[in-house]
């Protein structure tokens, strides 16, 4: 297996800082973008700028034969998977009682299911390997819980549980699985946020400023890099000092 990397939720954001940074590290990228054709394409036109090949497939995480074909496109294309980022999600804030069904089960399917998805369809070429690392996305939101966010929260807050489960179930096969909970992140989503809102956000990192995307691939590429060989099960907080 080659440095093959899959990440979810790329077009833009974090997911585009991290294949970026996997990028200059030395990895191909599959780019997997579920609306943003046009994001998904720029960001594939910046990887291989940077002197790597890439491939942008549409696919919603939470269709497990989407997911399937995705990561039989990506391995017919680049070469089997060998680190998976389950980053795509979805959030949004509401009062828990105006939660509908379809709101709730959604945010499942996406943050939770998605990468249930995702790990499903490239974990057998790694089993046969005995070689793979999987980084999933989760949130600080997740260590401790949001008020407004509770859907959102549980999700990423089952992301953490299933890190370390499946940790310990694969570390015989010689698959790391590790997770990263990014804090307060200068994205599309906290721009829209009031501008006293953001105040507020900085205030409470202790570092005194917001994250940047990159600040979370640092992370990520960490986690997938050989010196990380020896972690696997851990939930590193790339959160600015927010929940210490």
């Amino acid at each position: 297996m080659g440095n093959i990397a899959l990440v979810t939720g790329a077009s833009r954001g974090i997911g585009r800082g991290i294949a970026l940074e996997l990028a200059r590290r030395g990895w191909d990228v599959c780019v997997n973008y579920r609306q943003q054709a046009q994001a998904a394409g720029e960001t594939v036109s910046a990887i291989r700028a940077l002197g790597r090949k890439a491939l942008a497939v549409q696919a919603d995480v939470a269709d497990s034969k989407a997911v399937s074909d995705m990561a039989c496109q990506a391995e017919a294309a680049l070469g089997p998977v060998s680190l998976l980022v389950n980053n795509a999600g979805i959030a949004g804030q509401e009062l828990f009682q105006d939660l509908t069904d379809a709101q709730w089960d959604r945010y499942l399917a996406v943050n939770l299911t998605g990468a249930r998805n995702a790990i499903q369809a490239v974990l057998p070429r790694m089993i046969s390997e005995k070689r793979g690392c999987i980084v999933n996305i989760s949130s600080i939101w997740g260590l401790r819980g949001a008020s407004c966010e509770v859907a959102y929260a549980c999700t990423k807050a089952a992301l953490i549980g299933l890190t370390r489960s499946l940790a310990l179930e694969l570390a015989p096969s010689g698959i790391r699985v590790n997770c990263v909970a990014p804090g307060v992140i200068d994205t599309d989503m906290v721009r829209g946020l009031r501008p006293e809102t953001r105040a507020m956000l900085v205030e409470e990192t202790p570092l005194g400023r917001l994250g940047t995307p990159a600040d979370v691939a640092y992370a990520v590429a960490f986690l997938a890099s050989d010196e990380a060989g020896f972690l696997t099960g851990q939930v590193l907080g790339a959160d600015g000092g927010f929940i210490v």
